[in-house]
């Protein structure tokens, strides 16, 4: 099979899935793709201001807040944001029962709340070591993605409070609060009909549960070794760990490099 576009996965894909940081190996991985005419796109939870290091690498695509915005370059591809109103009484709820939130415009900011589980969860997903900023009139913002830190218990309390939004769990301390269905693999479809390519032409990388949908997508779909058993069940390969060169290791399987 002839693959034109590889979709990749940021943290514990692209970066180191213990210490976030991106090979040398990666970034000449990246460089050997593009010089052989693939195209390359990031497809992350992270919102577009911590992708800097992503643009650094040559990658020009961007799928962001999990499928909520992407851009090529400074052209938007795709975006969903959610209603201002909508936004503004989770985030009035949230704040009287003390729960965290995050949202995801261009950048990234919270409630204010803080807790171990909150940080935790920040350093699992998005490699931070602090809390973003706080933004206490953020629901006047475009809003792609706003996330709950909260266990089932408390998921299941905001699901009964707004029945009319979809609360969606891909960490086991997060979960998308959403209006509409926001997935990676509406974005990776928008992106391929915007460069004209078929998915069957498609590669994606991933390890987490909110890259299952589009590891089922992409024509080949491969799970690094550091992946949940549910997106290993799910790929058409398990690579090595990210630490442990599982990229190069499957492209050059498949022999794509």
């Amino acid at each position: 099979m002839s693959y034109k576009i590889v979709f990749f996965d940021v943290d514990g894909t692209l970066t180191h899935h213990e210490n976030g940081t991106i090979s040398t190996k990666t970034r000449e991985i990246v460089k050997s793709l593009k010089h052989k005419g693939l195209k390359i796109v990031a497809a992350t939870g992270r919102p577009l201001s911590l992708c800097e290091e992503i643009r650094e690498l040559g990658i020009d695509t961007l799928i962001t807040a999990n499928g909520a915005f992407t851009v090529h370059n400074e052209e938007v591809i795709h975006k969903l944001s959610m209603d201002k109103d909508v936004a503004r009484e989770v985030f009035e709820y949230a704040a009287s029962q003390n729960h965290g939130l995050s949202f995801y415009t261009k950048e990234l900011s919270m409630n204010g709340v803080k807790d171990d589980n909150i940080l935790k969860a920040l350093k699992e997903t998005l490699s931070l070591s602090g809390y973003p900023q706080m933004n206490e009139r953020i629901y006047d913002e475009d809003i792609y993605l706003m996330c709950l830190y909260a266990n089932e218990e408390t998921a299941e309390q905001y699901a009964q409070r707004f029945p009319q939004l979809l609360f969606k769990r891909w960490h086991p301390f997060i979960v998308s609060v959403l209006q509409e269905e926001i997935t990676k693999s509406v974005a990776i479809l928008k992106v391929l009909d915007y460069f004209n390519i078929h998915q069957s032409e498609a590669i994606a990388f991933g390890d987490g549960e909110n890259d299952i949908d589009m590891i089922e997508l992409a024509g080949l779909g491969i799970a690094m070794g550091n992946s949940s058993d549910k997106l290993k069940s799910v790929a058409d390969f398990v690579t090595k760990k990210s630490s442990e060169d599982g990229i190069e290791f499957a492209l050059k399987k498949f022999k794509v490099l």
